[in-house]
């Protein structure tokens, strides 16, 4: 829902309470299909927004995703040019709300906006979560009037001629022909540009990979709805050339079809709703605009103060600054120019974001793990590329070179005070790997982190892997025969030669075949066509230290196979056994488990796995001689391995469970906590 009111409040205000009257003005009663047509070409810029945000979700959004891909000069150029863009939007719809509250109240339009931007500024330092409430309730406000001004507009058809509305209101229905449409389409395009801002703030999400693109579909479903309809019920019942010259046309139409309601209440809702609207946006702004200079602190792009998170873990500084330049903005500038010209900047700023997922895709970084991948590749891209730039020479020279100053003063910038600061390249060195060795390692390992960050995904199969993995308990040969004895357990289950295996367990810490923590080894391979991930877990006798292995005294070794085809995967299973081996108590841990069951329980995630015995108690009697697929354990609960007087089977239907049967499930927490009671 967060996701959903950051994105839905970005980009309600003036593209709906303002601009239609003139859009319409440039292409007559055609102009609700120039929303309709650029709800569908925002489409790129929001698959690669949601991809990217997935991947590298961070706060600064556009500009971090720009820096990792394009470098850091291109990040400087995206963060600090978003972050400008972005308050000129946000001060500009603070002024549509003083103006709108004035249709009831004579109040000067800038204080009201300066105080309004003050209250926003102050409630998100309070917090991102009183941000994001009240964000919500602005939503759901706007959101809810919006719904009843809209079935009111269409059952109020149903009493009008419709062939009359049809000669009168349609009729030409490309008033200014082909050309006037396509300009039009490129002026409410604007309207939909908020709709990517949520990627700023999506380090603060919670399950990003399916929050994002799940919070920002609906909010463009939500969004073109209500344009489309919207200004289509404005073609309807407003005469043309009062349309045309209309600067509050929701208002105007409401009145026509909300008459029935006393005391202009149907006015006074649509006032309500704009304002919503308007205070939404501002308050959005404020809340995506203060994490570009807060990500570029972190990075060494601005001074490090901007960086500075206060107890309630909001970036108060970037916040500060952020409300203190949209006040000097707001008293200082026409504003209502201003952003029209920022409009440009923010159209390259998609170009770029589209230009980041190629970059990144061709750069084929395996830790690059996107939870949403943007379909079409790359065509969407390509032609999201070709659009942002067609709409950038429609806005005319002086839009050009506003983009262009703030391009210049970015670039002066990066070169005066961040380039000798700055050690990263970005994904585009990857791409030019095959041509040179010069490749960003860095950004590997941060994506790394990353994933590490974000976890396992819900059908990963570490539980699977971890419940069915081979033990060897008290181990006290050479290095030598561990490697025979785990390549031939493996090979039977994996598709691959034990001499190959074995080969490559013993190639060493290359190529990322070994990764070291304190007191235990960690091999990894991934083998072409392998028909499954295979663990196997080694607890030494005793502290030994292999030379094989280098100078550290191991108490553990665990050997990870997974196939060539999934190697996102892989490095997700790897990154979670990272953290559970990085756990302080990990060792004490595996030193003091009685056998083999409670050396894969420390590698488990406790809460989602259980172990049964067959028959230890009364409800676990019942299973025996039952095949299990007769076994209905709850919801979605899966069964992996079986041991049966210390052979490891892997289950199928037409297994027959047996007394003494050591039965391994997993599933979710609910489901688990269920078996548990009723079995063990």
């Amino acid at each position: 829902m967060d996701v959903y009111a950051i994105s839905t409040g970005a980009m309600f205000s003036s593209g709906f309470f303002l601009l239609p009257g003139l859009a319409a003005s440039q292409t007559g009663s055609s102009v609700f299909l120039a929303y309709l047509l650029a709800g569908f070409l925002i489409l790129p810029s929001m698959f690669s927004v949601a991809e990217l945000s997935t991947a590298m979700p961070r706060a600064g959004g556009a500009y971090y995703f720009i820096d990792r891909s394009l470098g850091p000069v291109m990040g400087t150029i995206g963060g600090m040019g978003s972050w400008f863009a972005l308050i000129f939007k946000s001060a500009f719809a603070l002024i549509g709300m003083g103006a709108y509250i004035a249709v009831f109240i004579d109040l000067p339009i800038v204080p009201v906006a300066v105080v309004l931007t003050l209250i926003f500024g102050v409630l998100n330092i309070i917090g991102a979560k009183e941000s994001t409430g009240l964000q919500r309730f602005l939503v759901a406000t706007l959101i809810t009037i919006m719904i009843f001004y809209l079935v009111q507009g269409l059952f109020k058809i149903a009493s009008l001629d419709l062939q009359v509305i049809l000669n009168d209101r349609f009729d030409p229905f490309f008033q200014f022909g082909s050309h006037g449409f396509l300009s039009t389409i490129g002026l409410v395009f604007v309207s939909y540009t908020g709709l990517t801002k949520v990627a700023s703030v999506s380090e603060e999400v919670q399950n990003p990979d399916r929050n994002i693109p799940l919070g920002m579909i609906l909010s463009l479903i939500t969004a073109s709805i209500v344009y489309v309809i919207g200004v289509l019920l404005m073609v309807i019942y407003l005469e043309p050339a009062e349309f045309f010259q209309d600067l509050t046309p929701v208002a105007t139409t409401g009145e026509l079809f909300m008459d029935w309601l006393p005391g202009g209440v149907g006015l006074i809702l649509v006032v309500i709703a704009a304002a919503a609207a308007f205070a939404s946006t501002g308050n959005a702004g404020i809340l995506s605009a203060s994490r570009y200079p807060f990500a570029m602190a972190r990075d060494n792009l601005i001074p490090s103060f901007f960086g500075k998170i206060s107890a309630n873990g909001t970036p108060v500084v970037s916040v500060i600054a952020t409300t203190g330049t949209m006040i000097l903005l707001l008293v200082v500038f026409n504003v209502e120019s201003v952003a029209k010209l920022a409009s440009a900047f923010q159209l390259l700023l998609f170009a770029l974001l589209n230009v980041a997922v190629i970059v990144m895709r061709e750069s084929k970084i395996e830790s690059y793990d996107p939870g949403f991948k943007s379909p079409l590749y790359p065509w969407v891209q390509i032609f999201g590329i070709f659009f942002s730039i067609l709409l950038i020479l429609e806005m005319g020279i002086l839009s050009v070179l506003f983009t262009l100053v703030i391009i210049f003063v970015c670039v002066m910038w990066y070169f005066y005070y961040a380039v000798d600061k700055v050690d990263r390249q970005g994904a585009i060195f990857h791409v030019t790997a095959r041509m040179s060795r010069h490749v960003d390692e860095g950004l590997d390992s941060e994506l790394r982190s990353i994933m590490r960050e974000k976890g396992l995904r819900k059908d990963d199969p570490y539980e699977s892997v971890v419940a069915r993995s081979m033990v060897f308990d008290q181990f006290k040969k050479d290095y030598e025969s561990l490697l025979t004895q785990v390549a031939n357990h493996m090979t039977s289950r994996i598709n691959c030669d034990a001499n190959l295996l074995r080969a490559r367990f013993a190639e060493g810490p290359d190529d990322h075949a070994m990764t070291l923590a304190e007191g235990v080894c960690l091999h990894h391979v991934r083998i072409p066509n392998a028909t499954s991930s295979e663990m196997v877990l080694v607890r030494l006798a005793k502290p030994t230290v292999f030379k094989e292995l280098g100078d550290e005294s191991l108490h553990a070794i665990i050997f990870l196979a997974s196939s060539t085809h999934n190697a996102t995967q892989h490095l997700r299973i790897l990154a979670h056994l990272a953290e559970v081996i990085d756990n302080e108590s990990f060792l004490a841990h595996w030193d003091k488990a009685k056998d083999e069951t409670d050396l894969r329980e420390i590698l488990l995630r406790d809460e989602r796995f259980v172990n049964l015995i067959v028959g230890e108690t009364e409800a676990s009697k019942e299973v025996i001689g039952k095949k299990l697929r007769d076994v209905r354990f709850p919801g979605q609960s899966l069964v992996a391995v079986i041991r049966r007087q210390g052979i490891v089977t892997i289950p199928h239907g037409d297994t027959e469970l047996m007394e003494g049967d050591e039965v391994s499930i997993i599933g979710e927490l609910s489901d688990i906590e269920t078996i548990r009671k009723q079995y063990c």
